[in-house]
């Protein structure tokens, strides 16, 4: 009786072991992993250019690669419920908007300098970029 029980805590105990690695290892692949980034140049016409970002568990296309000197406007097409992608952030921009208003939201982006524009959602956790070629 006592060498079954001992047999069912160690099976218990490699079980909790393999799970338990098994998380770290998921853990470790999301934050750390190398993930496929969708990139999208903008459309442009009548000299201005124009992309839609999908709001949906993150932003979709994650890069926007823009023409410089081309008036610039993102569409942000929400389809997410979720607080943390509530807002759209542009810190160096200045811009800090709510995506729940409506369901799509634009934004005109500078582009009379190259570089790189980082957004984010408003805690942080979900990130895009506009790229000014």
């Amino acid at each position: 009786m006592r060498k079954r029980k001992r047999m069912a805590r160690a099976m218990q105990t490699m079980m909790i072991l393999v799970i338990a690695v098994l998380l770290i290892g998921t853990i470790i692949w999301w934050f750390f992993g190398k993930h496929e980034q969708a990139v999208e140049t903008a459309q442009a016409q009548n000299n201005h250019q124009e992309a839609t970002v999908v709001v949906k568990g993150g932003y979709s296309p994650e890069t926007i690669i823009l023409k410089k000197g081309v008036p610039a406007t993102l569409n942000f097409k929400m389809k997410d419920s979720t607080a943390c992608l509530s807002h759209v952030v542009f810190d160096e921009l200045g811009v800090d908007r709510d995506l729940t208003k409506q369901k799509v939201t634009s934004i005109n982006i500078p582009t009379d300098q190259a570089g790189d524009v980082d957004f984010a959602c408003g805690m942080n956790m979900f990130h895009g970029k506009v790229v000014v070629k």
